[in-house]
């Protein structure tokens, strides 16, 4: 038996590691919902790249009970995290087939478990259930807004991944699964402690939901920094590991972004989540450092306002309404700096 990747969402990262490990040989199932799972089933997921459309054919399951876990199964978890609890509960005692075919004692929860959420919160809630946890932070610059297809518009990398154990030591299959990303395209690092990792990118990410706001550049650059750096604030207070300077170290790798023909790039997760009238991963950035402040005594008042006004908008129902970054009460010269914890770009 060979390692099989089983893909438990099929949006931004999840279409594009399915779209980068399936020509490079790796045996995957794209698991996928409604509209989404049906057109994949039918035409392949379509890439949109920035010279080319590719139409990659991927077994597509629409659910766990559509997939016939085996031994040597890797389950990727790559829905959103305001989803995850909900999957990991769905597949974690799903039956397991041994090497002879037979069922075997091993339910999924036996597997290792990759977790590629923005956010925090994930690796422990599969630690509940999941022995084998690998924290995967991801800079990508993927889009997922149509069924059926997603736009990939880096190459060469098509985007970074630092990968870890969760709770244990760096083992052997760590190892293995950064080489299978690296042969598949990506840029892709082993490191011991992906908290840090998960820390410095959560740092960029509590700025993804200015994209939803309109004003003046200034204003809204001005926003984006003083959200990252009243971020930086309550995880250095409260202790949490970041790496070294900070920020992610792509080690010299730059990723390059280029134009999609009829794709307007630079619109990152938590815009995109909003575009198709998904749920908002807004409680798991900004709510996370909010969160973080209130258990250690401390104030993260923009943090909480970011979280508030976009959980209201979030349950009006209708078209996307961009909201005034006026309604945030930050000064218009404000002009502090804080080094970026992401890859500039990438959701």
């Amino acid at each position: 038996m060979t390692r099989r990747y089983v893909i438990i969402g099929a949006g931004a990262v999840g279409g594009a590691l399915a779209a980068e490990l399936v020509p490079a040989g790796r045996d995957v199932v794209l698991v996928a919902r409604g509209a989404h799972a049906r057109a994949l089933a039918e035409h392949g997921l379509v890439v949109r790249r920035p010279d080319r459309v590719d139409v990659v054919p991927v077994a597509i399951a629409s659910g766990p009970d559509d997939v016939d876990l085996r031994a040597d199964d890797v389950l990727v978890l790559a829905t959103k995290a305001q989803d995850a609890e909900a999957a990991l509960a769905q597949w974690a005692w799903r039956p397991v087939r041994g090497a002879s075919g037979d069922e075997a004692a091993l339910v999924a929860a036996d597997l290792p478990l990759v977790t590629c959420q923005n956010g925090v919160l994930t690796e422990d809630l599969a630690l509940r259930r999941f022995a084998r946890v690998y924290g995967a932070t991801v800079g990508i610059a993927a889009s997922y807004l149509t069924a059926g297809e997603i736009v990939s518009p880096s190459s060469a990398p098509v985007g970074l991944i630092w990968l870890g154990r969760y709770g244990a030591a760096p083992d052997a299959l760590q190892e293995e699964l950064v080489a299978d990303l690296v042969a598949a395209g990506f840029a892709a690092w082993s490191v011991g402690d992906v908290r840090e990792q998960k820390n410095a990118k959560l740092l960029a990410n509590v700025a993804n939901g200015i994209d939803l706001f309109t004003g003046a550049e200034a204003d809204l650059a001005s926003a984006r920094r003083s959200l990252r750096a009243e971020a930086a604030d309550v995880l250095r207070a409260a202790g949490e590991p970041l790496p070294a300077g900070g920020r992610l170290d792509p080690q010299g790798v730059e990723l390059t972004i280029r134009p999609v023909e009829g794709h307007v790039g630079g619109r990152l997760s938590t815009w995109q989540s909003f575009a198709r009238g998904a749920s908002s991963e807004v409680d798991y950035l900004n709510g996370e450092v909010v969160l973080l402040a209130r258990r250690h005594g401390l104030d993260a008042p923009l943090n909480a306002a970011v979280q508030r006004l976009l959980g209201r908008a979030a349950c009006r129902a209708g078209a996307l309404a961009p909201l005034d970054v006026a309604l945030l009460g930050l000064p218009a010269s404000e002009s502090d700096q804080v080094e970026e914890g992401g890859v500039r770009g990438a959701a």
